[in-house]
């Protein structure tokens, strides 16, 4: 039976995205493909970071248990997992769930996009050239996204700033799916990203604060 490498479990608020605020059932999964400079879950990277093994059943069993209709699989980068699929389509399977998944813009989509079901949802990042990890972007997740996805854009200064607006132009996504801009903590302040949506006419665009680092602090894990 296939087991995935699980770093954190927990429910809490969802701190970003379309339902930044509401009640949210998280599975953490250990390992990623880049290594962002302002990565705040490095911890769950690490070969070293204390993990269990869990089944696709085990988890649909502990997110049931919890009754809380959303779930967010994050990481470290969730598709990576092996069999990722079939844990999504027992969840996909189940209505009454709504599942996010944050995902790097590192892994490809394209399989994902025209099997998953509209209650199994991308968060895909786009990885700004302040993350340092821009090059391993696969361009193609953001060409067939669909409507019911988000794109993210995390950003450290003014040059982030203008390269999102020209993913944003190239990719048409605002026409697409979501789009969200959000400050790397302590890097930038909101307000230089509301000046720079303002100057651009960047409609459709939202600004978003991540709701989590103002409840917690911006290091706690479990939240």
């Amino acid at each position: 039976m296939q087991k995935f490498v699980v770093a954190e479990k927990f429910i809490s608020i969802n701190g970003e995205a379309k339902r930044a605020g509401e009640l949210s059932v998280f599975i953490r999964f250990a390992g990623c493909n880049l290594r962002c400079n302002y990565c705040d879950t490095l911890w769950a990277c690490d070969e070293a970071a204390a993990t269990e093994l869990m089944s696709a059943e085990e988890i649909y069993q502990y997110i049931k248990a919890s009754d809380v209709k959303n779930i967010t699989l994050t990481g470290g980068e969730p598709m990576l997992q092996k069999d990722i699929k079939l844990l999504l389509e027992k969840l996909g399977e189940d209505r009454n769930l709504r599942t996010e998944i944050e995902t790097n813009g590192a892994v490809s989509l394209e399989e994902y996009y025209r099997t998953a079901p509209e209650n199994i949802s991308f968060t895909v990042d786009y990885k700004c050239p302040g993350s340092g990890m821009e090059h391993a972007m696969k361009l193609q997740n953001f060409e067939n996204i669909r409507n019911c996805d988000t794109v993210k854009f995390v950003v450290s200064d003014r040059n982030d700033l203008d390269k999102m607006s020209e993913i944003v132009e190239r990719y048409s996504l605002t026409e697409k799916c979501t789009v969200y801009v959000s400050a790397v903590f302590g890097r930038i302040e909101p307000r230089e990203i509301v000046d720079h949506m303002v100057e651009k006419k960047m409609n459709d665009v939202r600004l978003q604060l991540q709701i989590h680092k103002y409840v917690w602090d911006p290091q706690a894990r479990g939240v």
